[in-house]
């Protein structure tokens, strides 16, 4: 992996790789040959699909392939997205550590904005309730003690988009 860039542009795909992403960005057809039933939709093979998106995971091309719950709809009603002040030096490492919380579903490092927005580090968790939602952060908190020089939760209150990045063949 490249220090300076995380997601070096090093990882060639063609078009019959776009054509799968393009495919499946929305999810896998609930069916019971789901490769087979994209292979079908693409004119390939379904050994074809299945080692080409083997292999975009094996390069990080894709991240991963599996069922994304609707969180909204199996109870979680509270979404916090912690805010934390941490020295610079440190931010990866404990951002790292914090990212591999079962209940973090997103970290990452931000830049500061000043006095005005002096966080650096984000990790979305997600509950019942706000108060499941304040005792996850806290558990966060004991991770991130004594670098944490402050933090907050930013609760949503609607969502605008849910959809992640989509890319036309």
């Amino acid at each position: 992996m490249n220090k300076i860039d995380p997601y070096p542009t090093d990882r060639p795909i063609d078009a019959t790789d776009r054509r799968i992403l393009a495919a499946t960005q929305t999810g896998l057809p609930l069916t019971a040959e789901p490769y087979r039933a994209v292979a079908d939709i693409l004119n390939l093979e379904a050994d074809e699909v299945m080692a080409r998106m083997r292999r975009m995971l094996d390069t990080g091309i894709i991240r991963r392939v599996g069922a994304v719950p609707n969180h909204y709809a199996v109870g979680y009603r509270a979404n916090g997205m912690s805010v934390w002040d941490i020295p610079d030096g440190v931010v990866g490492k404990l951002g790292r550590r914090v990212g591999a919380l079962p209940f973090v579903t997103h970290c990452y490092r931000r830049p500061r904005h000043g006095e005005i927005w002096p966080y650096n580090l984000f990790a979305m968790v997600h509950g019942l309730d706000r108060a499941e939602v304040a005792a996850k952060v806290d558990k966060i908190a004991e991770i991130l003690e004594p670098a944490s020089r402050g933090h907050d939760i930013l609760y949503s209150t609607r969502i605008l988009k849910k959809t992640g990045l989509r890319i036309k063949e």
